[in-house]
């Protein structure tokens, strides 16, 4: 998959994946999604977003997480 929305630059913002080289940390729309928030409150909180954005966002973590196993809690 190419991402178009993604970038990726090492002297903003510690090189984590932004949105359109915006301040806007992939994680961040991430964590408000899965908080609950929905597009038009995130879009509200973060005007220079566009709903395409948070739907690359959303496709650039499941491709991150895809093929990494994550530890997780055994109950007893």
């Amino acid at each position: 998959m190419r991402f178009t929305r993604i970038t990726v630059n090492p002297n903003q913002m510690g090189g984590v994946p932004c949105i359109r080289g915006l301040r806007i940390p992939v994680a961040t729309i991430v964590g408000m999604v899965a908080d609950g928030m929905s597009e038009e409150k995130i879009l509200k909180a973060l005007p220079d977003l566009e709903r395409g954005d948070i739907q690359e966002a959303l496709q650039y973590a499941s491709e991150a997480v895809r093929e990494r196993e994550i530890p997780l809690v055994t109950l007893p």
